[in-house]
């Protein structure tokens, strides 16, 4: 018979022990594996949080419900004891653990505590402020992305921080735009071009021309003299572009829906682009991004029969909770949350002889299905154009949650708006629309286009520059 295996803590210089909020947990439910070769501690307050809100059919109970699993299997058999000094987080079988993990069981004694205890933030910070009064040589990190538990954290003399792991970007205003746009003439600025014809279409081989930057594949180069190519490669050296008719470019239409300018023109040759299988429109209020997308589903799915249905659903703060207490059935319930939806259909039918006519027309023809996201979490869907509206709201975990559910001949269509974040814990930088934005830019079979300009009216212009 073995003796039984006692599991000691990985032994190291100084480390900093960081202490997790449960916000950060349901942001990135794999969240504890990420702080490498450091301490995470998660205070018993958390595991209670995540307790409560891990039943039911909000999006962030998912969530919780796969960061108690996680924990559960790091921690294992472990004793209470074993489990105050660490438990050691195995990432890789065939790599030594690296790191522990250990849950807080006791609180701090309510004659040391610094805050009041009504609020389990404070709590938290309470037993942080314990643990560093018994262990002055160690450093202790509150984890949080609650701006305010931060703010009162500090307060208290500990260190705080956002939960950046995930975060691709720092600056927004860095992210691709889909397109760059030259001044002149991209030919006056080449010495060397290779042009090939390929099964119909015009292919350059270009150098690649600092002013480019960095274009992914399915970006666009775009110039002055109405030049238009579409990166197919890229190497070191050299970039090759599909040639595009800039007036056919302009001209296309679909549903009878024509584009408004360049960039809506370069957003529906991906939209319309049957290899494409995931395209990501991110732009202001009244830039296109819903009907562009629409008009491209029904002629898609209509017309051409490249999907069997679309599924439309949104991400927007509330809708989890109240859902539910809607009457009726799942697309009535659906109905007051996807207005923008019907408002588009309206308008690509405004010069029908009876609008309503031809939208409940296609509302009854077209496959069209509203659904909840907590509807397309556990489904697999194959050859359906699925089209998900507010993507800003969405973490980067949730982002990753929902794309994978998209089977066999399906697309998928991500809409959003960074300066419209009205999810709790999120910021552009760690919106999971930034974190899609950034991570499929090398995809060969996506693309994504940063939309301009507000279209809508000249009030609209005014009021998105002015207000």
């Amino acid at each position: 018979m073995h003796d039984a295996v006692t599991l000691e803590p990985i032994q190291s210089p100084r480390r900093t022990t960081y202490v997790l909020d449960s916000n950060v947990l349901i942001h990135d439910p794999n969240s504890p594996l990420n702080f490498e070769e450091n301490k995470v501690i998660i205070p018993i307050t958390v595991l209670e949080e995540l307790d409560k809100l891990k039943n039911g059919k909000q999006t962030i109970a998912a969530d919780c419900r796969q960061a108690i699993r996680l924990i559960d299997s790091i921690v294992g058999p472990a004793t209470p004891e074993e489990m105050e000094l660490g438990i050691p987080i195995s990432r890789d079988e065939k790599l030594p653990p690296q790191g522990t993990l250990s849950i807080q069981m006791h609180s701090a004694p309510a004659n040391v505590t610094t805050l009041t205890t009504d609020l389990n933030d404070n709590r938290i910070i309470n037993d942080i402020c314990h643990l560093k009064r018994e262990n002055p040589d160690d450093d202790f990190v509150l984890v949080t992305k609650d701006i305010n538990m931060r703010l009162k954290a500090r307060g208290c003399g500990l260190m705080a921080e956002d939960y950046q792991s995930d975060r691709q970007i720092d600056d927004v205003s860095l992210l691709p735009k889909g397109f760059v746009e030259l001044d002149g003439s991209l030919w006056d600025r080449l010495s060397d071009v290779q042009s090939t014809q390929l099964n119909g279409r015009t292919l350059h081989t270009i150098p690649r021309l600092e002013v480019f930057g960095h274009p992914g594949i399915n970006e666009f180069i775009i110039d002055a003299q109405d030049f238009v190519g579409r990166v197919v490669e890229t190497t070191n050296d050299t970039i090759t572009l599909e040639h595009i008719d800039r007036e056919k470019l302009l001209s296309r239409q679909a549903w009878g829906l024509q584009p408004y300018d360049i960039h809506q023109a370069l957003a529906l040759n991906l939209l319309l682009n049957p290899d494409i299988q995931l395209v990501n429109l991110n732009g202001p209020a009244g830039s296109g991004k819903t009907i562009l997308a629409l008009a491209a589903a029904i002629e898609m799915t209509v017309a051409e029969q490249h999907f069997r249905r679309i599924i439309v659903t949104r991400s927007t703060k509330g809708l989890d909770e109240d859902i539910g207490y809607l009457p009726g059935t799942e697309a009535e319930k659906m109905e007051p949350w996807l207005g923008a939806i019907t408002d588009n259909l309206e308008a690509l039918h405004s010069d029908d002889e009876s609008t309503r006519s031809s939208v409940d027309y296609i509302l009854d023809r077209v496959p069209i299905h509203f659904k909840s996201l907590n509807y397309i979490r556990g489904r697999s869907f194959q050859h359906s154009l699925i089209i998900i509206d507010e993507c800003q709201n969405l973490t980067p975990h949730q982002m990753k949650t929902i794309i994978t559910r998209a089977g066999h001949g399906s697309k998928v269509i991500c809409l959003g708006n960074l300066a419209q974040i009205d999810t709790p814990y999120l910021n552009p930088a760690s919106s999971g629309l930034t974190y899609l934005t950034q991570r499929f830019r090398d995809f060969e079979h996506g693309g994504m286009i940063q939309l301009e300009g507000v279209p809508r009216s000249a009030l609209a212009a005014f009021a998105e520059a002015n207000l």
